[in-house]
């Protein structure tokens, strides 16, 4: 079994994206974030596989500070340890690891260390929304630049009650800016007042994800964030074959919405994060 880095993108794309697409679902997010990388939204990035004469055996993507996704393509082939060490000897740190439950924590076996389960995910897919869902009162838009100040707040807020990362009010900004630009939030309007918000994010060729889904504690339950994910994913599906989204299994709020809606569970990923790795 080899180990082969890559420095370029596009000849990363060309050797991976053919078995990726078999399974453009279940692989939505290594797919979207190499698009991010090919569009140039990340300047750090490392990519990575393991291949032997039957072909690719393992897929590793990181771009820091984020976690490492990590994807096992063959039973058996135990390529985590291999992995593990071309990451240490490039010394290349790994704050955690993304991926099929199974392989991801034979991966923190091999990296060693403190390892700490930071989520434990559902990964949900979505071809048609159910009709006849209530609905609640107001109507959704494009978030422009007049909402950028309010969408810092929750992205923050956001960060907080999932637990994925407190961003600081510099980079909140920068986030925000960058979704608005690219028109990729959605803003839920009851009487004038935004009270709900969702994003679009990293498009593949026949699917799309939705993401930073927020609704402020004193306007929960009220149906807001059902009935905009409804919609949107309802327009996102005019263009689009499908729709996937990531959810914290411990929250069984969310994860009953968007079965009300049509998303089906198809995975069950898990974020491990890590702590120092052991030395020897």
């Amino acid at each position: 079994m080899e180990w082969k880095w890559y420095q370029e993108i596009g000849e990363y794309v060309e050797k991976v994206r053919p078995l990726l697409e078999k399974r453009e679902d279940l692989y939505s997010l290594f797919l979207g974030v190499l698009g991010q990388i090919e569009q140039k939204r990340y300047e750090t990035f490392f990519l990575g596989l393991a291949e032997d004469a039957q072909g690719i055996a393992a897929l590793a993507l990181m771009t820091p500070p984020h976690p490492l996704q990590w994807i096992v393509c063959r039973e058996g082939a135990n390529v985590e340890a291999l992995a593990a060490n071309e990451f240490r000897n490039a010394e290349i740190g790994v704050s955690g690891v993304i991926g099929d439950k199974e392989s991801a924590e034979r991966f923190a076996e091999a990296w060693g260390g403190l390892v700490e389960i930071a989520m434990d995910q559902g990964l949900y897919r979505i071809d048609a929304v159910q009709k006849k869902l209530p609905k609640s009162p107001g109507t959704w838009r494009v978030a422009n630049r007049l909402d950028a100040a309010l969408l810092v707040d929750w992205y923050q807020l956001f960060g907080e009650d999932t637990g994925i990362g407190n961003p600081s009010q510099e980079e909140a900004e920068e986030k925000i800016a960058d979704f608005i630009s690219r028109k990729e939030v959605f803003l839920w309007e009851d009487g004038g007042r935004a009270v709900s918000c969702m994003k679009k994010a990293r498009p593949s060729k026949h699917g799309i994800t939705v993401s930073f889904v927020f609704t402020p504690k004193e306007l929960r339950k009220k149906g807001y964030a059902r009935t905009l994910v409804a919609e949107i994913t309802e327009e996102l599906l005019n263009e689009y074959d499908f729709a996937m989204l990531y959810t914290d299994l411990a929250n069984g709020t969310s994860n009953k919405i968007y079965q009300e809606i049509g998303y089906e569970q198809i995975a069950n990923p898990v974020h491990l994060k890590f702590g120092q790795p052991e030395r020897e």
